[in-house]
């Protein structure tokens, strides 16, 4: 997909695609996969050493994740399993690759948190990366019933189509698969017709005042402009990552449990690895 392709109004003035080089960051997603392994080998360690009886207290509300562009519920496996040892209860999406019409992606989204929502008896709080975000942002909004709150991590709400060139080309591809026969994919109207005016407009759609919203995001995003990461409404927390790698960099699974417990982080803050033993 070139520039051309994507409707304009995806990209509102003051945003911008990152460089081409930009990219180059993604490359520290290798590192914070390895403080991932080192940090799950020492939480293993110190959960086997722990008295009985003294692991963390159940947080009552379930937690949804969403994956991201390209990925599946598997990408989240590793912030899945962090946040179970904390005492929270997660559930996936049921999204094997989200590739697909964003609006049919949000109603899949929809009829999950009923699903779970019944199952469990509360409202849910869902965790969204990037597209994963954006969808949880637009849910919320309709349907508040069924969500208490939302957390995304290198969602660019304010403008989607600020994104890096590769991701361009691979949102092309799918384009060009549906076009050729090839079902459940983004189709054209997803990234420039009327589909992508309404996921646009329900991803900055009005939230309630009881959902609440932290909107995570990295100056080293090498796929998104990370300014557009940042909702004004959502209580923003800077972190050191890269747009992959928050994923299972184990300070943006901090970050993540953080402001899912019930005390709400400050308006700004910076997660920094040292945190992390």
């Amino acid at each position: 997909m070139t520039q051309r392709t994507v409707a304009g109004f995806l990209t509102p003035e003051g945003f911008s695609q990152p460089s081409v080089a930009a990219v180059l960051r993604e490359g520290s997603a290798f590192s914070e996969a390895g403080r991932y392994a080192v940090h799950a080998l020492s939480t293993r360690g110190a959960r086997r050493r722990t008295p009985y009886g003294s692991h963390p207290a159940r947080v009552s509300e379930p937690v949804l994740l969403v994956p991201g562009f390209l990925a599946g519920d598997s990408s989240l496996g590793p912030m899945s399993r962090s946040l179970r040892h904390l005492g929270f209860r997660t559930y996936r999406a049921d999204i094997r690759a989200n590739v697909g019409c964003t609006l049919a992606a949000a109603a899949q989204l929809e009829e999950r948190l009923e699903e779970i929502t019944q199952r469990r008896g509360s409202r849910v709080r869902i965790v969204g990366h990037s597209l994963g975000g954006m969808l949880a942002r637009g849910v919320a909004a309709r349907r508040p019933d069924l969500v208490s709150g939302i957390v995304t991590m290198g969602s660019p709400m304010l403008a989607p189509g600020a994104h890096h060139v590769s991701l361009a080309r691979s949102v092309d591809l799918l384009v060009r698969l549906n076009r050729a026969g090839l079902r459940n994919l983004m189709t054209e109207d997803c990234v420039a017709g009327h589909c992508a005016q309404e996921s646009f407009d329900q991803a900055r759609a009005v939230l309630p005042a009881d959902v609440a919203f932290t909107a995570i995001y990295s100056r080293r995003d090498g796929i998104v402009d990370w300014r557009a990461c940042i909702d004004p409404v959502a209580t923003a927390v800077e972190v050191r990552s890269s747009h992959v790698g928050m994923a299972f960099d184990p300070a943006v699974i901090a970050a993540v449990s953080a402001a899912l417990r019930p005390a709400a982080p400050p308006s700004v803050v910076e997660v920094d690895r040292g945190e992390i033993a």
